[in-house]
């Protein structure tokens, strides 16, 4: 097949990946601009861009697909298939009709339950048991195209949006192969039950207010892990919290209730929650057992909440 490629982040580059060792012809590969990252700012391309880079494919970062230019340089590929992952710009209906098959997308939830930009981090911090992956036939409204193909994938007590995201993306990989061989078929039309969406992450949403039980904390911790990081406040400084456990303990919420080899034990509106791993601001991630031996933190004092 003649196809084209957008996308961006990893969970994208990992199907690119697929569909090239699969021997489809990719025409074009869409991704957007470079970003600044880290501390430096650099400008760091994708992983798609860097991917399309070592292939030797042709490659377009627009800022927008609405230009006409661009709609112009789609166009002239003759596309059978435009396959669409984690891209991060609306496709308006002028590039949804130029594919000869349309566009779909690979989206990693089981819709309708959580259209929408973080189905991943949304499916942790609802305690959903399970999730997986939608191949969807993409029409102009948010992730309501037709179904052509979908697995599930379960949700483990102890799955981060890290480990969640690498078992989504090889899924995602193997379906859409399956669905590019498979082509041109009908899909089902989406149920207007159940329909739930999933919004960006708000840095807000990080801060672990310890008035909430101790459960929904760790779903917090699990699913802002690798990004953008769940936080508290510990002392005076801001402490980045990668890794967590609710046990069933009590006090008033934000208490300190144990700090030691186990780590920090902090009270909260129901049961507690074990801190196991932690970062200070401009340092390392580590062991809270480990932190611990550094900094002097005493039992009974509180944990606070930190401003967005």
């Amino acid at each position: 097949m003649r196809l084209g490629f957008a996308g961006t982040p990893e969970f994208a580059a990992v199907a690119l990946r697929a569909v090239l060792a699969a021997g489809h012809a990719v025409e074009l590969v869409l991704t957007q601009p470079d970003r600044a990252a880290g501390r430096g700012l650099a400008q760091r391309p994708s992983p798609v861009k860097r991917l399309a880079q070592v292939a030797g494919l042709r490659l377009l970062q627009p800022p927008t697909l609405r230009d006409a230019v661009v709609q112009q340089e789609i166009r002239c590929r003759e596309l059978e298939v435009l396959v669409v992952a984690a891209y991060g710009l609306i496709l308006p209906q002028a590039i949804l009709d130029l594919p000869l098959r349309g566009c779909i997308n690979i989206h990693a939830s089981l819709l309708p339950r959580w259209r929408g930009a973080a189905p991943i981090q949304r499916a942790i911090l609802a305690g959903d048991r399970e999730t997986g992956i939608s191949i969807m036939q993409m029409d102009a409204g948010l992730d309501s195209g037709p179904v052509l193909l979908s697995a599930v994938q379960d949700i483990r007590d102890d799955d981060t949006a890290a480990s969640l995201h690498d078992r989504l993306a090889e899924m995602g990989a193997g379906l859409v192969l399956e669905v590019l061989d498979r082509l041109p078929f009908a899909g089902c039309e989406q149920p207007a039950e159940g329909i739930t969406y999933a919004a960006k992450i708000d840095k807000a949403e990080t801060v672990l207010d310890w008035r909430q039980p101790a459960a929904q904390l760790a779903r917090q911790v699990r699913a802002f892990n690798p990004l953008p990081v769940a936080r508290c406040m510990l002392g005076g400084n801001v402490l980045k919290v990668w890794a967590a456990t609710p046990l069933a303990a009590s006090g008033s919420p934000g208490l300190i209730l144990a700090a030691g080899r186990d780590g920090l034990l902090i009270a909260c509106g129901e049961g507690a929650l074990r801190i196991e791993e932690v970062q200070q601001a401009g340092g390392r991630r580590m062991s809270a057992a480990d932190f611990l031996n550094g900094t002097a933190v005493r039992v009974g004092s509180r944990c606070t909440l930190v401003a967005p």
